[in-house]
């Protein structure tokens, strides 16, 4: 019995560190610097082990994932020595990793995804599967009346067209076939009122959006700051650089808006106001998988005194990522376990849009996710079983 982790963009830098990290700790061969559900508050029996961790995916991309590990080693995310170690183990996960299917409607290939799911999870014997959409950001969606309605979404996917857009199609599968769902991107994964009425009939939770990694986790520890100390922030712009898969991606500018709307939001929600400013993304593929930051707040002081601060963030994407894509998949089994369904905006602390009316300020969502864990029944729901399904 154990957790299964299915991984949307399994072949991707965050997948592929976030799975070379858990099979590297559970060996003894790094520590689990960066996993919040390793700290003392968190190693609670309903919280699953890491060590109990299965892992799958799908993906598009063809590259096997000991290759990618090398890549990610050539790249300076994780050291070398555990690309050569983990060999054997990279070898089992890699046999689970499936190809995104495709079909003659979106119903087929959510049926697929579907089956790809029940089987993993009945292969492995796990007590539940949580799948995570760790891929490229995607444009966000023009307004659909069958995303309102389940009875209509589920008769329009049996049309030939698109109706959802591949994070909503994928979260669609997973909480039709009783498995959790996590969006890691700002996509719209379970965001659409359809789904949310999938996820009450199926007895399902899901968590997201957008994992809160850098530049947006320090807005979210200083913009409370200013709030508390009554100094009004006029300006705050960021220029962030960014390499890589998702660099590229974010490229396009579609893309690109959905990503920087969810990077802002959090200023409003935290302030109450909007500052004047704007966050950008630019690609540099030359830094590869690290990203860096540079803003600036203009802010104004006691008698009207004009000031100013700036930082800059420098980190590796894919570092910060991994282990929080683990805990996220932690705690969304564990809240499946003691039978929560629906959105868990307890889980905010990890994201920059996260689900819900919750607070934004990261101390606030920290209080809310040891109270979250605190409430988790010493042993998991009977009455919950292994499908979600009641």
């Amino acid at each position: 019995m154990g957790t299964g982790v299915w991984l949307i963009g399994a072949r991707g830098s965050v997948a592929v560190t976030s799975i070379v990290g858990a099979l590297a700790v559970r060996s003894g061969l790094a520590p689990p610097t960066g996993c919040v559900t390793e700290l003392p508050p968190f190693r609670v029996p309903a919280v699953p082990s890491l060590a109990g961790l299965v892992f799958g995916g799908h993906d598009i991309a063809l590259t096997p994932l000991a290759k990618k590990a090398d890549e990610l080693a050539a790249a300076g995310v994780l050291p070398a020595r555990l690309a050569d170690a983990l060999r054997t183990e990279l070898a089992a996960v890699e046999a689970e990793v499936r190809q995104l299917p495709e079909g003659p409607t979106q119903a087929a290939v959510a049926a697929q995804i579907a089956a790809d799911l029940t089987a993993f999870r009945d292969r492995h014997g796990l007590d539940r599967v949580v799948v995570i959409n760790v891929s490229t950001t995607e444009p966000a969606p023009d307004p659909d009346p069958a995303h309102r309605d389940l009875a209509a979404l589920t008769a329009a996917l049996g049309r030939p067209g698109t109706v959802l857009p591949p994070s909503a199609l994928v979260a669609y599968a997973a909480l039709d076939s009783g498995c959790a769902y996590v969006d890691f991107t700002p996509s719209t994964g379970a965001r659409l009122p359809a789904l949310a009425e999938l996820a009450r009939l199926r007895a399902t939770p899901y968590a997201g959006h957008d994992g809160k990694t850098g530049e947006t986790l320090v807005k979210a520890v200083l913009a409370p700051m200013f709030a508390q100390r009554n100094l009004a922030v006029r300006t705050w712009s960021g220029t962030n650089l960014l390499g890589g898969g998702d660099g590229a991606n974010l490229a396009e500018p579609a893309a690109n808006a959905a990503k920087t709307a969810s990077k802002q939001r959090v200023l409003a929600e935290i302030l109450g106001y909007q500052p004047q400013g704007t966050t950008r993304i630019e690609y540099v593929d030359d830094i590869g998988d690290f990203k860096t930051a540079w803003d600036l707040i203009t802010f104004t002081g006691f008698l009207g005194t004009g000031m100013r601060m700036e930082f800059t963030w420098h980190g590796c994407d894919s570092a910060l990522a991994a282990p929080l894509v683990l805990d996220l998949a932690r705690l969304t089994a564990a809240a499946h376990a003691a039978g929560r369904h629906g959105p868990l905006p307890e889980l905010a602390f990890f994201f920059k849009d996260p689900l819900g009316d919750g607070p934004h300020a990261l101390t606030d969502q920290w209080h809310l996710l040891l109270d979250f864990v605190r409430n988790l029944p010493s042993t998991p729901d009977s009455a919950s079983t292994s499908d979600g399904k009641s």
